[in-house]
């Protein structure tokens, strides 16, 4: 176990840099200068060079990138060219929202797709199992964004049943200004993973243990849900790991179109102002969300299948 997760820390680490290095190639190959962009067409080539030498601009690509790195060893993600705020602070103010809104969306997507997957492999080729495999098919096709601007349009400005934008506040507010956004994003995943489930679930069911378990008289439910379930939901828990990545450039989205806070809106605002500071802090700290969710689902199928354990 500890080699895996030493496995997993290098791993971690050689994504970080792999993805902080082409984005570090990427912003200096965009055109324009981001000086000119965040200061007006009223400032002055000193003004201009002073940015230049606060953003550490002025230096050569090699250095800005060592001096990054260099950073990052001591949590340092830099500094905001607008408030003069740590970059690691700005990011951790937004991250829990988006985090939030990740986990609802996931968490009710998950909850309706493994039943409606089990149901189905039960009924399989049925009418009803044809019209779920229709509608996950359709739900999967819509993008999120498309389905966040309906959602709004249709529940929030047509019948007025729910808010439009914001985050809500307290508690309860902050639920039901998560119904629509969580929606948006969780309704393709109910599709996905209810043809996963009843996938894997197919196949679960034709292994011999089953058979014994059908011979000895037990309810099919109870084979279901009890010995062929835990299982079947391997594959799941895989891809809900490694869906973290899609799930928040989906936020990105989301977040825009209903004005709520988070990385996903905090980053378009940065690459809009040619921010660079903030862009990195956001791509460094979702790159580490990303390799921290898919090593978790690998251990939670190890907790579940003991078979996997081995492989660790």
């Amino acid at each position: 176990m500890w080699l895996y997760l030493l496995k997993r820390l290098v791993l971690a680490i050689t994504i970080t840099v792999i993805a902080v290095t082409l984005l570090f190639v990427m912003i200096h190959a965009v055109p324009g200068d981001p000086a000119a962009t965040l200061l007006g067409p009223r400032a002055t080539p000193e003004m201009k060079a002073l940015l230049h030498q606060q953003m550490g601009l002025d230096k050569p690509f090699l250095v800005q990138i060592a001096s990054f790195f260099g950073g990052l060893l001591h949590a340092d993600l830099g500094y905001d060219v607008f408030s003069q705020r740590p970059v690691a602070d700005i990011v951790f103010e937004q991250l829990p929202y988006t985090i939030e809104l990740i986990l609802v969306s996931i968490v009710w997507a998950a909850a309706v797709a493994v039943p409606l997957g089990c149901y189905s492999a039960m009924q399989a080729n049925s009418l009803i199992d044809q019209a779920v495999g229709v509608l996950a098919v359709a739900t999967i096709a819509i993008p999120s964004f498309v389905m966040a601007v309906y959602g709004l349009l249709i529940f929030a400005v047509a019948l007025r049943w729910l808010p439009a934008i914001g985050p809500g506040e307290g508690f309860f507010d902050g639920l039901v200004h998560l119904i629509l956004p969580s929606f948006a994003m969780g309704i393709g995943w109910v599709g996905y993973i209810s043809r996963l489930v009843r996938a894997s679930m197919l196949e679960t069911l034709g292994e011999n243990h089953i058979r014994m378990a059908r011979s000895f008289g037990i309810s099919e439910w109870r084979i279901v849900f009890h010995y062929a379930l835990p299982l079947a939901i391997l594959p799941t828990v895989t891809i809900l790991g490694v869906g973290i990545a899609w799930l928040l450039s989906a936020a990105v989205f989301v977040e825009v179109v209903f004005a709520r806070p988070g990385i996903g809106a905090l980053i378009v605002q940065a690459v809009n102002a040619r921010n660079y500071p903030i862009v990195m802090g956001v791509v460094v700290i979702t790159t580490l969300l990303i390799v921290i969710a898919t090593a978790v689902s690998d251990l939670v199928n190890a907790g579940l299948d003991p078979r996997t354990r081995e492989k660790l």
